[in-house]
């Protein structure tokens, strides 16, 4: 029988927060920069999940091979970090989930693979910073997910047994990672999701199209 959840675990781009229009707004503001046409916000959406090397790659066709990338990547960041805030807002359907589960006095943070350099302000200037238990960012531990370890720090921090934390994303690495800390593992539809392997084959415990229904998997 599984025991009840004691916390529950977020990721936070395209699981807790749609930060799509301004990842894929610094992209475009990089092309504008150099006379070129806009990507379809579409494409840069589908590409969020993979992070800034998926939307340089997107955007100009190049990846960590390739000499120009770290030059256009450390752009990208910059221009990022200088708009992050214009347009990301928490997913409408995530609010009143984070509302209840403060209700219930159950304990919820966020565990992303985004640098801290960006999740403290991010967090903060949505309201989320002081409200989650816990704020693990991407080099807060020595790795990043797939890697358990900043499941497993979250799960430290709050001082619950990682078999009773509930870790909900909206990527396969976040499937993986929480599959290896000992943690239910819930795959969002609402998300990014990328261009792979479709989220049913990612192997999580659940998957839910509404935020709301992880309230029903707390004693699941």
């Amino acid at each position: 029988m599984t025991r009840s959840i004691l916390a529950v675990l977020f990721d936070l781009d395209g699981t807790v927060v749609d930060s799509a229009p301004d990842l894929a707004g610094a992209a475009n503001e990089m092309r504008r920069a150099r006379g070129m046409t806009d990507v379809s916000y579409d494409r840069l959406r589908a590409m969020v999940g993979s992070g800034a090397r998926g939307l340089v790659g997107e955007a100009f066709g190049v990846g960590p091979g390739d000499e120009t990338f770290i030059e256009l990547r450390d752009e990208f960041l910059a221009r990022y970090e200088s708009r992050m805030t214009q347009q990301t807002r928490v997913f409408e359907q995530v609010e009143p989930l984070l509302d209840a589960l403060d209700a219930r006095s159950l304990p919820w943070g966020i565990v992303t693979n985004k640098a801290m350099r960006f999740a403290d302000p991010l967090a903060r200037a949505l309201g989320l910073y002081d409200r989650a238990a816990v704020v693990i960012a991407g080099d807060t531990t020595p790795h990043s997910k797939p890697h358990p370890a900043p499941l497993l720090e979250a799960a430290r921090r709050m001082r619950v047994d990682p078999a009773r934390c509930l870790y909900i994303g909206d990527d396969l690495r976040d499937v993986q990672a929480g599959h290896a800390a000992g943690m239910r593992t819930v795959a969002v539809t609402w998300g990014y999701l990328g261009v792979g392997e479709p989220v049913e084959s990612w192997g999580a415990h659940h998957t839910v199209d509404a935020a709301m229904d992880v309230l029903d998997l707390l004693s699941a």
